[in-house]
């Protein structure tokens, strides 16, 4: 019995921004998913009680955690971005080679700018208060 062809993989085919964005599309929704547990815990802590909700406040406050919640806000403002990017793409817009570059270095700029501002926001103290 003859062996069947192997379909086309990613030795086949020239490494492109596009196929770098869409692999990072996928790390950061399931990044998201992974910071999803903590988000519960967050809040399963605070419908437990005070007590058990201080516990919580002081693990997540550690540096570990703090960075965890940074790279699940950055992994979020690239998925959302992203996902604009490509419900435009399911409306048959900027399909087109040159468009899909210049929307990857749009989704990024805007990705990488909201995250700033987010992070500065969340992290600043008195950030925006007057």
């Amino acid at each position: 019995m003859p062996e069947r062809p192997l379909s086309p993989h990613l030795s086949v085919y020239r490494f492109m921004h596009t196929m770098a964005l869409s692999i990072l599309h996928r790390i950061a929704g399931v990044w998201m998913a992974v910071c999803l547990g903590v988000l519960v815990y967050w809040l399963a802590s605070a419908a437990a009680g005070e007590s058990e909700y201080d516990q919580a406040s002081a693990v997540l406050r550690g540096g570990l955690f703090r960075l965890l919640l940074l790279s699940g806000l950055a992994a979020f403002c690239y998925h959302f971005v992203n996902g604009l990017r490509h419900l435009a793409w399911d409306a048959g817009i900027g399909l087109e080679k040159l468009q899909a570059r210049r929307s990857a270095v749009v989704v990024v700029v805007i990705a990488a700018g909201s995250f700033l501002i987010a992070a500065y926001l969340l992290f600043c103290p008195r950030a925006g208060v007057p």
